[in-house]
Formats: C-alpha cells, structure tokens, sequence
C-alpha cells in the first residue's frame, strides 16, 4: 500500500470516529460491549491443545472453563483483565453489573481449579508460554490492587493457576538461552514487561530479579535496533519499542536515556511523527493482517512508556510523544468490533493504552 492510500485508509477511519483519541465513560463503555460480547462466546475457537489420547478430546468449555470464550485462551485472559480494569475505573458505568456477572461466572473456584489442573498436564509446558501466563498475571494484579470483596475473592480463587504460571516462568526464563525478538506472542520483551509490573505489585522480589536479570542479560548490550524493518506483516507488537519498554523499567533513568541513544538513534530531535509511520491492516477481517490494528495501540502504549522516564529536557521526548499520539489515534479508531477477528482482543490493547497501565498502576 503506497503512502496516499494509507493515507486515505487512516482519514477514513478518523472520520469513522472522529473522537478516537479521547477516552471517558463511553468509550469505556464501547470496549466492555466488545469484551462481554466475547467472555462466553466459544465459538469459533483457536485452540492450542496437546492431545495425548482421546481422552484429552473435548470442547473448549470443558479444556479450560474459566477462558473458553474470545477465540482463544490468551484473548479471553485478557478480555477479563479489561472487565476488571474498566470496572477500577469506572465503577458505577452501565456496563458494571454486566461485567461483574460474566467474572462471577468465568472465575469460580471450580473452574480455575480445571484451569490449573489443565496447565499442569502432560506435554502442555509450553502452554501460552510467555504471552498468555503474562497477561494472567496482568489479571491477578489488577485484581490484587483492587479493594473490592469480589475482586478479592476471585483473586483467592485464581492462586492455584496464579501458582502454576509463576512456577513455569520460573522454570522456563533460567533456560531461555537467547530472547525472541518477533512482533507476536512469543516475543520476550513484552512478556517481561508484564511480569515486572505484577511482580513490583505483588512485592514479590523473586520474580521482579529473575525478570529485570533477563531484561539485561537479553538487552542490555544492544545497539542500532533495525527499526527500518518494522513492521512485519502479521506483527502486533514492535520488537524494537518492546525491548526499550522494558529496558526503561530495569535501568534507571540515567543509564536509560544513555541505553537509548546507542539502541534507537534513529529518534529526531525535532517534535515530528514522521520517522515512525502508522500501520493499516490491509484486511481486518483476516485474523493476522488484523494484528496491525493492534500494532498500532502497542507502539502508542510503548513510546508512551519510553518518554515517560526521560528528562523533560530530553530533545527525543517531543518525537516520542508526536508518534505516540499518531498511534493512539489510529489505533483506537480501528476498535470498532466491526470483524470478531479483530473485536475479541482489540479492545483490551485500547484499554491497556488508554489507562495507561503500564506507567500508571
């Protein structure tokens, strides 16, 4: 797609939803249809699924029970981190009686026994290894800083699958040899990220030292990120802003901007968006050309955190914050639920963006 077209694709969008840059109670409120749309819909279903026998042949509802819905386990994770989240922030909007129903129903204690039990199963422990079992924790965070009975309770609830992933994680980032540096699930940077916040939230200094002892041994001697070759086609997540994500919440901020100077060069000095090009997915009713709507979100959220622990003096703050405004626009215009490809999972990047999760806990 040449540049007037993707041009003429963003404006239409924009146009679609000219207030796609703001966030209040109604753009909350578009962002909790999409996940309840999605927390008990089972179909269609993308499972991963180790099959040692026939007895291991089941439907979804009965494999995991807890997240069944949202065509896959990861996207119904974190389909239900976005109920709770929405529900922290705006307590008393309309869609709040309808959210606590549908986590009532997913997080019982029953069901989230199956989950562990399933995630302890033979041959599945590579399971949702990183992505998933990091936005799990992403759950339990956001349920553990909320003072709420039933958040409470669900939390109490979630400590056996809680358990089972910090337990993989722990396994599995000792033998990581080397980082995966893709623009999807398996990319480590991301799923460091994650882990860092819910273990700074926890206090859990085990784990904040085995995730921030990764981050640098994968990153810290890094130089030149080939930014020029992003995007990917499929890609939702930038290897290269990924990897400054995190590296801004191991190093402190002097040694940060130092890091940076040598890892992106390529940020202006100059307060423009241009050196960072929006992405538009060619097709977004195709569930991986679709990921580059999500791209869009998680660039914004990343360059976002990036600026957020630079000097305010920083020369590369205005270029960091024009892009990131870039990306928050047409990221969050492209959330319209209009093709489930996209609408099971869209909404809660938009809400991990618009929140602010992660600079603001």
């Amino acid at each position: 797609m040449g540049v007037a077209a993707e041009d003429a694709a963003l404006q239409k969008i924009a146009d679609a939803n000219p207030s796609a840059g703001g966030f209040d109670v109604s753009a909350a409120e578009r962002f909790a249809k999409l996940a309840l749309a999605c927390v008990h819909k089972e179909y269609p279903n993308k499972i991963s699924h180790v099959l040692n026998s026939d007895a291991d042949v089941a439907p979804p509802r009965k494999l995991t029970p807890a997240f069944c819905g949202c065509y896959d386990w990861h996207s119904s994770v974190h389909g239900q981190w976005l109920l709770v989240r929405l529900l922290r922030t705006f307590p008393d909007a309309s869609f709040a009686k309808a959210a606590r129903d549908a986590l009532k129903e997913s997080l019982t204690a029953e069901n989230l026994k199956a989950e562990a039990a399933y995630l302890r199963g033979d041959g599945r422990a590579s399971f949702e290894r990183p992505y998933g079992l990091a936005w799990l924790l992403q759950l339990c965070a956001e349920l553990r800083e909320w003072d709420d009975p039933q958040a409470q309770e669900m939390l109490a609830d979630l400590k056996p699958l809680e358990d089972v992933a910090v337990e993989r994680l722990r396994t599995w980032l000792p033998k990581l040899s080397h980082p995966v540096r893709i623009g999807e699930h398996d990319q480590t940077a991301f799923a460091l990220g994650l882990i860092l916040d819910y273990a700074h939230g926890k206090n859990d200094e085990g784990v904040v030292k085995l995730a921030a002892d990764s981050a640098r041994k994968f990153f810290s001697a890094d130089k030149n990120c080939p930014l020029a070759y992003e995007p990917s086609g499929e890609d939702f997540l930038s290897p290269c802003l990924g990897e400054a994500d995190v590296m801004r919440r191991v190093l402190t901020k002097a040694e940060f901007a130092k890091w940076l100077t040598e890892f992106l060069p390529q940020i202006p000095r100059t307060a423009t968006a241009n050196w960072l090009p929006v992405t538009v997915s060619p097709d977004p009713s195709d569930p991986k050309l679709a990921h580059l709507d999500g791209l869009n979100l998680s660039r914004a959220w990343m360059l976002e955190g990036i600026a957020s622990v630079l000097p305010n003096e920083d020369s590369r703050r205005p270029a960091l914050e024009a892009a990131a405004e870039a990306h928050r626009r047409a990221g969050l215009a492209a959330v319209t639920g209009a093709h489930y490809e996209g609408g099971h999972w869209l909404g809660s990047f938009a809400v991990y963006l618009t929140t602010k999760r992660g600079i603001q806990k």
